[in-house]
C-alpha cells in the first residue's frame, strides 16, 4: 500500500508575498520515490479564489482554512499588512496548535503567528528589516535576529526570503533524512540543508555559498573528506596563503574552512547512516571525523539523536 503523502497546508493571509508562497510548493513539490510526492502541498485562505499579492501580481488560491484541519504541517508565508489579521486565521492557526500539528512561518509570517499567541514564551525570528517592529509588539517572543531560522519543537519560523527554503529543506531533513534533504538542495541547485538540532535554535547556520573563487578547492576537498585536511592543504591548493584562504573562505561560505570542513563531514556521515550498515567507525572514518565516539558527539550536537537512533530512525540500507 502506498504511503499516504505528508500534508502541508500553506496559509495565504493577503497582501501575500508571492516568492514566500511559492517556497513550499517548490521545495516540497518534487520529492518521493517512484513518482510519488512524499508531500502534498495545498494553499488556502480565508476566501478561496483571487487574493492580492505584494509587487502588482495577484495569487489564484484555491482551498479555504478547512485544509488547516487535513494538514500535518501549516506554514504561513511572508505578509504584507502586518497589523490585524483576520480571525479566523488566528482561531484557525490556534486549533491546529492545540491539535498538535507542526506549525511554522516563513518571513514576516511570523507576526501572523505571534498574534495567535503560538510564539509566547518561545524562541522565534523573521525578517531583519521588521525585527524591531516585531519586539516592540511582541515582547513575550525571545526574537532571534542573527539566524536562517529557529526550530523550537513544535513551532518554527523562518528569517526572510531564500531564509524560507532553508528551513524547508530542515523540515524534509526532519521528516526524511539527509540523504533525502541534501538531493532536494541539489535539485533545487541550493546549498545543502543547514546544521541545526530538533527542538533547537539553529545559532549556527551555513550561509548560502556566493563566492566561487575557492569552489574548486572545495569540490576537492569533498572528494577528500576522509583524509586528514589541514588549512595549509587547502592554501596549497587554492595556490594562496592561510590567511587569504580563511578569509574567502568565510567570505565566500561565512565559515571557516575547518567549520566548513565538518559540516560537509557530517553530511556524509548522515549519508552513511542512512544508506549503509556500516559500522560506526567506519563511518567515523569514511567521513573524516575519526572515531566512533567523536561521531557520536558531534551527531548528538546536530540532531539530539545518536548514530544508532538516527540510523533507526532514518536507514534505509538494503537488506544483505
Amino acid at each position: 500500500m502506498a504511503e499516504t503523502p505528508h500534508r502541508v497546508a500553506v496559509v495565504a493571509v493577503p497582501p501575500v508575498t508571492t516568492f514566500d508562497l511559492a517556497i513550499p510548493g517548490f521545495v516540497f513539490g518534487e520529492l518521493g520515490p517512484a513518482g510519488r510526492p512524499a508531500y502534498e502541498v495545498r494553499v488556502c485562505a480565508v476566501r478561496p479564489g483571487i487574493i492580492q499579492g505584494l509587487g502588482g501580481l495577484d495569487v489564484v488560491v484555491p482551498h479555504d482554512l478547512g485544509v488547516i484541519a487535513e494538514a500535518d504541517t501549516v506554514v504561513v508565508t511572508g505578509i504584507g499588512e502586518r497589523e490585524e489579521t483576520d480571525t479566523r486565521v488566528l482561531d484557525a492557526l490556534r486549533e491546529a496548535a492545540a491539535a498538535g500539528k507542526r506549525i511554522a512561518s516563513i518571513c514576516s509570517g511570523s507576526f501572523v503567528l505571534a498574534q495567535a499567541g503560538l510564539l509566547d514564551g518561545r524562541s522565534a525570528t523573521t525578517y531583519w528589516a521588521v525585527s524591531d517592529e516585531f519586539r516592540r509588539r511582541f515582547p513575550d517572543v525571545d526574537l532571534v535576529g542573527d539566524v536562517l531560522f529557529v526550530d523550537d519543537g513544535q513551532v518554527l519560523t523562518s528569517a526572510g526570503g531564500s531564509a524560507g527554503v532553508d528551513l524547508c529543506l530542515h523540515l524534509i531533513r526532519a521528516d526524511l533524512g539527509a540523504a533525502v534533504a541534501g538531493e532536494a538542495a541539489r535539485q533545487l541547485v541550493a546549498a545543502p540543508a543547514r546544521p541545526g538540532g530538533q527542538a533547537q535554535l539553529v545559532r549556527d547556520p551555513v550561509p548560502p555559498e556566493s563566492g566561487l573563487s575557492l569552489a574548486a578547492t572545495r569540490e576537492w576537498a569533498l572528494c577528500r573528506l576522509a583524509e586528514p585536511l589541514s588549512l595549509t592543504d587547502l592554501a596549497a591548493h587554492a595556490s594562496t596563503s592561510v590567511r587569504t584562504l580563511t578569509r574567502r573562505f568565510r567570505a565566500e561560505t561565512g565559515l571557516s574552512p575547518l567549520q566548513w570542513l565538518l559540516h560537509r563531514r557530517l553530511d556524509r556521515a548522515l549519508e552513511l547512516l542512512e544508506t549503509t550498515d556500516l559500522p560506526m567507525d567506519h563511518i567515523a572514518h569514511r567521513s573524516g571525523i575519526g572515531t566512533a565516539d567523536s561521531l557520536r558527539r558531534h551527531l548528538a550536537r546536530r540532531t539530539g539523536l545518536t548514530p544508532r537512533a538516527y540510523r533507526a530512525a532514518f536507514g534505509r540500507a538494503p537488506a544483505a
